[in-house]
């Protein structure tokens, strides 16, 4: 597996760019916290050229176009708005994005919308049933606070529905100032099936046999990831980490075989348990391959695999230290050197897992080899 250093996100995505001369498609795999967000950002600057553009961007600044207003005065008419400042919806107005959307949004949620071009806003609605038996009717229910899931699949569709613009576009509409699209983490808020579902949706738009779109995604959601392996067979992967020098980053090829990340992922910890850099984004990390190994052996939940010595009255501790560790801007958005007493923890509970659920050794041993060679 090759591997190259960048000493900045700069460098890192002007290179992207390079490589995307002569492919369509790149995917990434990291962590949360490793720079995912800022990097996309980075290869959209590349792109600036006084008030022209050439990047179409979907990550955390696309939700934030995004706002509600939710009438705390009377509770009642609460409202999506929408930053009309932004290039994103540029012919909002004139492309009836509504009927672009709605067959898009349909595949994942059940409410209804409404985009007010004059106010620039949106409104949600869902068909309720109320009373009973004969008594039982359908009702629509207008102007709703929809949650931040399908506030997320909402925003996640009005993308698509523009990406399909793009992709059509024949040189006269509104996107076609768009070259590249850098798509960075869209199934935050979605359950497994549904993160299949848009891996599996997306993919089929990029495959558009005729277009010279340039793409890149990155995501920290393994499934995600793996689906779009399979889909995209001819893009390049990549695992992006951070370097141990300050701002540095690396850049693995993940190889021609599926890319199984929670081994990979495991490999880490250890390595972090065993040097002592551990950081509070490590629970996270444990809580995501538990979760696996939970689904894989028939335990209904990961903290079934917290399986610690018998007679250890600590089970119910650990199981919520890894709750409030794995959630919140302890794992995601601050990855902190852990304290000692969790570190500790950490350790304890990393090597009761490897000895209740025991993977290959050698896959271990081949990488600390790989690595004193290099």
């Amino acid at each position: 597996m090759s591997a190259m250093s960048f000493a900045d996100l700069t460098a890192l995505a002007q290179h992207l760019r390079d490589v995307l001369e002569n492919k369509k498609s790149i995917l990434l795999y990291a962590y949360n916290g490793t720079g995912k967000t800022r990097l996309s950002t980075e290869f959209k600057n590349l792109g600036k050229n006084d008030d022209e553009r050439d990047t179409l961007y979907f990550n955390a600044f696309t939700e934030d176009l995004f706002s509600w207003d939710n009438d705390l005065k009377n509770d009642r008419e609460r409202v999506l708005k929408i930053n009309k400042e932004s290039r994103f919806f540029v012919g909002l107005d004139e492309l009836e994005m509504d009927n672009r959307i709605r067959p898009l949004l349909d595949r994942y949620a059940d409410f209804d919308f409404r985009i007010d071009t004059e106010a620039w806003e949106v409104s949600f609605s869902r068909e309720v049933i109320t009373g009973e038996g004969e008594n039982a009717k359908t009702e629509t229910v207008e102007d709703i606070k929809v949650s931040r899931g399908e506030e997320n699949i909402f925003i996640w569709c009005f993308f698509l529905a523009i990406l399909r613009l793009v992709l059509d576009d024949d040189g006269t509409g509104p996107y076609r100032w768009v070259k590249y699209v850098f798509i960075d983490d869209p199934i935050s808020s979605l359950d497994e099936h549904n993160a299949i579902m848009v891996a599996n949706h997306l993919a089929k738009l990029l495959k558009k046999p005729d277009s010279k779109l340039k793409t890149v995604i990155s995501t920290h959601h393994t499934l995600f990831f793996n689906v779009l392996w399979n889909e995209l067979s001819k893009a390049n992967s990549y695992f992006l980490s951070s370097n141990k020098s300050p701002g540095g980053y690396i850049l693995s090829e993940t190889g021609e075989t599926p890319f199984f990340h929670h081994v990979a992922l495991l490999r880490e910890l250890c390595e972090a348990a065993e040097s002592g850099g551990l950081r509070t984004h490590h629970f996270n990390a444990m809580r995501s391959i538990m979760e696996k190994a939970a689904c894989f052996h028939g335990y209904d939940k990961f903290s079934d695999c917290i399986q610690p010595e018998q007679g250890d009255p600590d089970k119910t501790m650990y199981t919520r230290v890894v709750n409030i560790m794995s959630h919140g801007n302890y794992s995601l958005y601050e990855p902190i050197e852990m304290m000692e007493e969790n570190k500790a923890i950490f350790r304890k509970l990393l090597g009761d897992f490897r000895r209740h659920f025991p993977f290959n050794p050698k896959l271990f041993d081949a990488h600390g080899k790989e690595e004193a060679s290099e």
